[in-house]
Formats: C-alpha cells, structure tokens, sequence
C-alpha cells in the first residue's frame, strides 16, 4: 500500500499481509503519524496538529474496503487531518501514483529475487528511498480492466 505526496513527489510504501478495510485504517494511522512528525520537526507544537496541522488529502480508488462505514467514520472522528477524495470509477489517469507502480513494475521485471524479503527491500528503497526513476511525462489511461502507462 502507497502514495505520492503531489508538491515534492515524496513516496511511501508500507507492506501489508491482506488489504482489507483493518489494514488501510493502520496505515492511515502510520501515515497520520509521519505527517504529524515532520510538522513538529518544524517546530510545532504536537497538542496543535489536529487543529492546525498539515492536512493530508488521500486520493482513492474505490476498492471496497477503502469505503467501509465504519472504518472511514472512525478515519473522520480520529484523524481529522486527513479528508478522503474517491477517484471516479476507471479513472487511474487521475491518479499519479499510477506513475510510480508503473515504473516500479518496469524496474522489477525479469528480475529473479532469491526470496520474497529480497524483493520487498528492493522495493523498499526504489519507493522509500526515492531510488526510482519516474517519467513524470507520461501519460496513464484506461484500457477496460487495465491501466496502460504511455
């Protein structure tokens, strides 16, 4: 599970064992807590972040467990800082995080790995550590079920 910070391209890829509606509010709770900790590393006071803080619009697809009630009610009640927006159904052109899997795809393909922890720390730093090569250019549209990257 990922994003794209849009104004400094910054990236964040967290693992999760099942993407279910449990996981996507954990890592919205991770996410919450790195935004908050950089608004503080600029010298603001924690108690203010809620009020005051960095707001974090999270752009989404529709996945069924991005939508469950009673997760996004409590996303809404405990972490006011970040509002949800819904992409429109077949719309990854909207969303350029598509970019990013896109070329994370293209760097890992045909590639052996000797074990899936191999793999997950190679992509920890192509995404993490911003060691990843991203056409920003590129354009991304919808073909039916599949997303093409021009």
């Amino acid at each position: 599970m990922g994003g794209l910070r849009h104004h400094d391209r910054k990236r964040l890829c967290y693992f999760i064992d099942k993407g279910n509606a449990d996981s996507f509010f954990e890592q919205l709770e991770k996410l919450n807590e790195f935004v908050k900790q950089e608004w503080m590393m600029q010298g603001n006071r924690a108690e203010l972040y809620e009020r005051i803080g960095t707001r974090v619009l999270i752009i989404l697809d529709n996945a069924s467990f991005h939508k469950r009630q009673d997760v996004l009610e409590k996303i809404e009640r405990l972490m006011p800082n970040i509002p949800l927006g819904f992409l429109p159904a077949y719309s990854p052109d909207f969303n350029l995080v598509e970019l990013v899997w896109h070329s994370c795809k293209e760097f890992i393909a045909h590639r052996l790995f000797q074990s899936v922890q191999e793999l997950k720390e190679l992509l920890k730093n192509l995404l993490n550590n911003g060691d990843l090569l991203i056409n920003w250019n590129r354009k991304v549209r919808n073909k039916g079920n599949k997303v093409v990257v021009n």
